[in-house]
């Protein structure tokens, strides 16, 4: 069955702390910051358009219950496909980002890396490696 959807357009992350987060992104993750007020920071992120949105910005977007539902455990993550991803987290790290772990070789045949950002978005780091095999 084809899918009616045009694929993902805009990750929408909602953020504790915008400033934090915007300054994250723009200097820890490289993102260039294409407009911003008070409620929500667009950036490009290598091409792929991210909207961050203050409390405030959420509840105005989706139910109150849902926009505030901060310390809730994990339940997905954000991956970067990188070429090189040894040379990707010396980089970020030297700007500031704190690894959970990796980088690692991975059975399915990726090299991983994990942290997070200022609200606990999950981003993994992925390269593909010779000799892996699917998961």
């Amino acid at each position: 069955m084809d899918s009616p959807l045009s694929g993902i357009g805009v990750t929408v992350l909602f953020c504790a702390d915008l400033d934090a987060s915007t300054a994250f992104y723009r200097d820890a993750l490289g993102a260039t910051l294409v407009n911003t007020d008070a409620q929500s920071a667009f950036l490009d992120l290598a091409g792929s358009k991210v909207l961050l949105l203050s409390p405030e910005g959420a509840v105005d977007l989706v139910d109150d219950s849902i926009a505030t539902g901060a310390g809730t455990p994990a339940t997905g993550e954000l991956v970067c496909l990188v070429d090189d991803i040894d040379e990707v987290v010396i980089t970020l790290a030297q700007r500031g980002v704190a690894f959970l772990r990796g980088p690692e070789d991975r059975r399915w045949g990726m090299r991983t890396a994990h942290f997070t950002d200022p609200d606990g978005h999950v981003w993994e780091l992925a390269q593909n490696i010779e000799g892996g095999s699917p998961a």
